[in-house]
């Protein structure tokens, strides 16, 4: 009896030692089948808001879709005071840089253009004030066969006079609508992308119906009420 106790004690021993070895053998498979398909196949597990997909240990974000992409304002604001159009590229608003580009050349063209002439006539007045009769630049802005003597050297210091002030204010403005040019572009990315993320409502009409008014405190029944419009504004 004994013998058969002792037997049958053994047998479980066995048979629970059995199952053990068999259950760490497929945790072991399983967690090494794990592994190479974390290493080499692609695992996508489901987020809260996106999708992350893990490919051989690296985190890699999914792709951006431009239909419900809005711009930040504040990187759009930094992007276009580091460089101008760069605000216009962020926002995806492509057509702005000719404006804002075509803006800064005509800027730049005219102060080129207004600072040459005001050296040229500044030059010239300083030669046609001074004594010396060798420096005379002046004399290209003459017309063909005209001479500066005694009886018109007054009038022409004043016209060189007032060229090369009137070229420094242009040089001066065109500094200025340059810088004009480029508080515009700041101003309309971060504007732009501010309202890329404001909420307009589908529902934007106005509606017309008829409609009949009472007149409170008529005496005469017949003019207690008018007709008139209705105009209803939904947004």
């Amino acid at each position: 009896m004994g013998k058969w106790i002792i037997s049958i004690i053994m047998f479980l021993v066995a048979t629970c030692c059995q199952a053990q070895t068999e259950d760490l053998a497929v945790m072991d498979s399983l967690a090494k089948a794990d592994s190479k398909q974390l290493l080499g196949d692609t695992v996508i597990t489901e987020g809260d808001s996106a999708s992350v997909v893990v490919m051989k240990g690296k985190k890699i974000k999914p792709k951006r879709d431009w239909n419900t992409w809005k711009p930040n304002p504040q990187r759009a604001l930094w992007l276009a005071l580091v460089l101008p159009g760069a605000g216009q590229i962020y926002n995806r608003k492509y057509w702005k840089l000719p404006i804002i580009y075509g803006g800064f050349v005509g800027c730049i063209y005219a102060l080129t253009w207004n600072n040459m002439m005001y050296k040229d006539y500044s030059q010239a007045y300083i030669d046609i004030m001074d004594d010396d009769p060798n420096t005379a630049s002046y004399n290209r802005f003459l017309h063909l066969g005209v001479k500066i003597d005694e009886s018109n050297e007054e009038r022409y210091k004043q016209i060189f006079k007032s060229r090369k002030d009137k070229y420094r204010r242009w040089r001066d403005l065109s500094f200025f609508v340059m810088i004009g040019v480029y508080a515009l572009s700041v101003i309309d990315a971060y504007v732009d992308a501010e309202l890329s993320v404001f909420d307009i409502s589908k529902d934007l009409s106005l509606k017309i119906s008829p409609a009949v008014i009472p007149n409170h405190g008529g005496g005469n029944p017949l003019q207690a009420q008018s007709l008139g419009f209705n105009c209803s504004l939904n947004f």
